[in-house]
């Protein structure tokens, strides 16, 4: 039998609470991009590794601004995040091949964001085939890379865009 060892999900899997606050707005305090995987820091937005991903490279687009509603907004930040969403796509495309993408948000805890309090935009590449007997049975995803080289990966590209 195979083990995939996946072991910066235990404490989120197993937990039945959240940390007090709200995490992005956690995120944004610190001074280390690179112990928050903060890939970017745009105007109006920042763009950030999920901690918990489905898939290696899986970006969040988070406004600065704490809200719950995509239309409570400003047009200038839903813009950025919009743009934001686009670079990240192409940036996914040249670095990590992927078949296809699944972008979009979960607005509301009943429509399955799990940080429901603070806007956030997903951008997850897919691949032919990575909704496996594991993901799908087993509740368990395969990642072939770890959070620290997709970091490593992706943040010198925003860098240069």
């Amino acid at each position: 039998m195979d083990h995939l060892w996946n072991p910066w999900r235990y404490k989120y899997v197993t937990s039945g609470e959240k940390p007090p606050g709200c995490v992005f707005c956690h995120i944004l305090k610190g001074n280390d991009d690179k112990a928050s995987y903060i890939v970017l820091r745009a105007q109006h937005n920042f763009v950030v590794l999920n901690l918990y991903p489905y898939t290696s490279g899986h970006l969040l687009i988070v406004p600065y601004i704490h809200e719950s509603s995509l239309a409570a907004l400003d047009d200038p930040t839903t813009t950025e995040m919009m743009s934001l969403v686009k670079r990240s796509q192409r940036i996914l495309e040249g670095s990590y091949k992927p078949d296809g993408f699944n972008i979009g948000l979960n607005l509301g805890s009943s429509a399955g964001a799990s940080v429901a309090e603070h806007v956030h935009m997903h951008v997850v590449p897919r691949w032919n085939g990575d909704s496996n007997f594991v993901s799908v049975i087993g509740e368990t995803r395969m990642l072939p890379e770890g959070l620290d080289s997709s970091f490593n990966r992706l943040e010198k590209l925003f860098q240069e865009k």
